[in-house]
């Protein structure tokens, strides 16, 4: 019996880690008691998203095993990175890579410093990854950041997900798109948001057409002057 109740926990914690790397600890422990998991309304929040530059030519070379471990060393290289941040992994779209700090846990106004460093961090740290069929060739990373309100909530029954609304998720999202290979395209909100401790190099891009929104003044997020990137 004092084996079988071992066993029985083993699995259970098993279960629940894997819960936990689904979906955040709170609304993983609000599913498991059956409550309702309610919306909620963030006032400022950090949102990173990046993109692998040239996938599609890259993914076309390649034979689909290549792709998926190409993307798995690619994300497990992330994954293990962003834990020395205060930030969550959203989810990953192809070779998308979405993550926001201040949700689900509020951290007041650090989101947009923890996402910053870990900027910083993972564009550093993608060109440790290999192209499989061109082992000389690195892949390169095209990053975009915004900082703004949000709402935050599980949708879906089959597999549910923890899923970010609002224009703060679209304009974070436009940054990356026109952003440039092995740089941090960062939004205004972002720029104010990180001058409070003056720690950042940042050089200004100046006014970009941004499609649905219009004319937006931008900078470049270049490094921490008080942070060593371990490359």
């Amino acid at each position: 019996l004092k084996e079988k109740t071992r066993d029985l926990k083993r699995e259970r914690q098993l279960a629940e880690d894997l819960l936990h790397q689904m979906l955040p600890k709170s609304v993983a422990k609000q599913l498991r008691k059956c409550q309702k998991v309610e919306a909620e309304n963030y006032d400022q929040v950090t949102i990173f998203f990046s993109d692998i530059v040239g996938f599609t030519s890259i993914a076309a070379s390649c034979t689909p095993l290549q792709v998926v471990e190409m993307l798995n060393n690619l994300y497990i290289c992330f994954d293990s990175r962003i834990e020395s941040y205060d930030v969550y992994k959203v989810e990953t779209i192809g070779d998308a890579y979405m993550v926001a700090s201040g949700l689900p846990e509020r951290n007041g106004t650090k989101h947009a410093d923890e996402i910053a460093k870990m900027s910083l961090d993972l564009v550093a740290a993608v060109r440790q990854v290999v192209i499989p069929h061109t082992p000389a060739g690195r892949l390169q990373l095209r990053a975009g950041v915004h900082t703004g309100p949000c709402v935050a909530g599980v949708v879906g029954y089959k597999m549910p997900r923890y899923c970010l609304f609002g224009d703060t998720v679209n304009t974070a999202s436009r940054m990356e798109s026109t952003s440039l290979p092995q740089k941090i395209h960062i939004s205004s909100a972002t720029y104010n948001a990180l001058l409070t401790d003056d720690a950042y190099e940042i050089e200004l891009r100046g006014e970009i057409e941004v499609k649905g929104k219009g004319k937006m003044k931008t900078y470049w997020l270049l490094g921490n002057k008080n942070y060593s990137i371990q490359n």
